[in-house]
Order: C-alpha cells, then structure tokens, then sequence
C-alpha cells in the first residue's frame, strides 16, 4: 500500500505514527545524566513569534480587580483616620479654647503680675516639632497646702519690645504638689522671630 492510499485508508494510524516518532526523538536527546545518547537530534526552541507578552485577559482582570479592592480598602482606612484626627483635635482646640477664655476672665482684674509667678515657668518647644511654629510649655506647680487653680499670660514680643501677640493658658483644681504643663502658642509667622514673655500668673 502507497502513501496516499495509508493516508486515505488510515488516518488515524498517520497520526499515531507521527506522535510515536516524536516520543522517540524526545527520549533519544539525553539519558538520565543530561548528556547526549547518541542522537544529534535536538528540542527545537518554541516559535514565540505568537506569544503577545501580556497577561492572559482573566488573570489581568482579577489582578486589577484586586489592585482596585486593596486601593479602595486603604483609600478607605485613611479616611477613616483621618476623620478620628480630626474629631479629637477638634475635642483638643475646643478644650484649649475654653481654658484659656476661663484664665483671660480671671485675669482682667488682676493688677501688676499676679500671685503666682513663682509657681509658673516656662520651656521653649524646639521648632522641628512644632511645624515652625513658637510655643512654649508652661509649668504651673501648686506650691500651696490647698488645691487651686491658675491663670496664666503670655506675651510674645518683636526685637523692639512691643508685644505684637498675647496667649492665655490655665489649669484647674491642681492639688497641693501636682503639675501642669499646657502650651501656649503663637499664631504669628516665623518670621521675625518672637520673644515669650511670662506677663502674668494668678492662682485662685
């Protein structure tokens, strides 16, 4: 029998002897060892002429799903902070703002300096911290055997001596011995720079 009438008759058989005889040139390329048994024959490269270089479309598609999840979620956390930040800073500003409207009513009436400068200092806050900004720690220490409270003014003031900014702070019910240390600071530009002035301290 020709080949055409094998072709004709059987092409099924074609088939399966072609797969045979690439089973053998596959085997016959290198034993166990990886060196050559023999065969010239050699695995030619695969033709990458058709090979795109992309992602298959479902994989690239659940990828980008997935970058989009994990970008929403964060997107999400960091709103979320930020609305926790914003709501205690508010608490914060509200707080501050109340004690120190309390300490500027308490010392409108008070002459000269008060009666508690000796239980008040102050501490500069490096401006690396503090975004540029002049504040200074103000360390109130209940020196007495009762609790109190104080007022306390703060005047910042330009190289001439003028006072260009006043800040008021306080503390409450300090008992005999306790501390506080609120902040007072400046919402002047950095420039020119400003001097802090403890003006007045007044215990009650």
């Amino acid at each position: 029998m020709n080949t055409k009438s094998l072709r004709r008759a059987h092409p099924a058989a074609l088939v399966l002897a072609v797969v045979a005889a690439s089973t053998v040139t596959l085997v016959s390329c290198g034993n166990d060892n990886g060196s050559s048994a023999g065969s010239s024959s050699q695995v030619s490269a695969p033709d990458t002429a058709s090979f795109s270089g992309m992602t298959p479309s479902p994989l690239k598609s659940a990828a980008s799903s997935a970058v989009a999840s994990a970008r929403a979620a964060a997107s999400a956390a960091a709103s979320s902070a930020s609305a926790a930040a914003s709501s205690f800073e508010a608490s914060v500003s509200a707080e501050v703002a109340r004690a120190s409207k309390d300490a500027q009513n308490e010392l409108k009436d008070v002459k000269g300096q008060g009666n508690a400068m000796s239980e008040v200092a102050m501490t500069g806050e490096p401006r690396a911290q503090t975004s540029g900004l002049l504040a200074v720690v103000v360390n109130i220490t209940n020196k007495t055997d009762k609790k109190a409270s104080y007022a306390v003014q703060v005047d910042f003031l330009d190289s001439s001596g003028k006072v260009v900014e006043t800040r008021y702070v306080g503390a409450e019910n300090l008992a005999p011995g306790a501390k506080a240390q609120p902040v007072a600071i400046s919402a002047k530009p950095p420039e020119p720079v400003l001097t802090p002035k403890l003006a007045k301290a007044q215990r009650y």
